[in-house]
């Protein structure tokens, strides 16, 4: 699992997907516990353990998940949860593409796995090691499967624990799954210039989410952010 020097092949060894697994254990700890939020909130929405396990590691998108969950019902509205998750999940293809260049050349196997595994917390962990000079492919895979098995392993638990937690927001534990992001979020700033795209995606997010409700309002703020993201980086340039 090493690559050749000079040859063009990407390096993917088993270094990197333990850097990769050791940099993210400390935010899968804190994805453990809104993935047990979510179990218990999928038993308590009429779901089997087996079947919120399942759905955990199938889908392994937190944010559709929790999102599915309000318009769970009977009977199950197929059509509207489709929808609903492939809008949520559509930032996916924005952090794709900001990774597209770095995992080029993967063989299809390796890059499908990376694929796989990619999340908001795995996207940004490899994202900051990328601009701190990782050159290494296997640190996305590392840190992806980390939360993998944090996620599926939590809602497990949370499903289990489903007739016990009543009510998990009493307890503060759905502020996890924003303190996450929060701290992430702060691992990206690199000063004032940072703020024109960052404000801007979250204005509009707030004001799409306003007007139209949904989930409309994540590719909104993301679309947004991003396109004044390259734009500030081509007047630097």
């Amino acid at each position: 699992m090493t690559s050749i020097s000079g040859s063009g092949v990407p390096q993917f060894t088993r270094d990197g997907l333990l850097r990769g697994a050791r940099r993210t254990v400390p935010i899968g700890t804190a994805v453990a516990v809104y993935g047990t939020v979510f179990g218990a909130l999928a038993a308590q929405a009429g779901l089997s353990s087996v079947e919120a396990v399942l759905m955990s590691g199938f889908v392994f998108a937190g944010a559709a998940q929790f999102i599915a969950l309000e318009l769970w019902g009977t009977p199950v509205p197929i059509f509207a949860l489709a929808l609903t998750a492939l809008v949520v999940n559509l930032r996916h293809l924005l952090m794709g593409a900001t990774l597209a260049g770095w995992l080029r050349g993967l063989p299809p196997r390796r890059l499908a796995a990376s694929a796989a595994v990619l999340s908001d917390e795995s996207w940004a962990l490899t994202t900051q090691a990328q601009r701190s000079g990782e050159r290494d492919r296997g640190f996305l895979i590392g840190s992806g499967s980390v939360l993998f098995v944090c996620w599926v392993g939590s809602t497990a638990v949370g499903a289990l624990a489903g007739g016990i937690i009543e009510d998990p927001r009493a307890f503060g534990l759905d502020f996890a799954f924003t303190a996450v992001f929060l701290v992430l979020l702060l691992g990206f700033w690199r000063g004032r210039g940072d703020a024109l795209p960052w404000l801007s995606g979250a204005a509009v997010a707030i004001a799409v989410e306003s007007a139209v409700g949904g989930p409309w309002y994540i590719v909104a703020g993301g679309l947004t952010g991003s396109i004044l993201g390259v734009w500030r980086d081509r007047r630097r340039s």
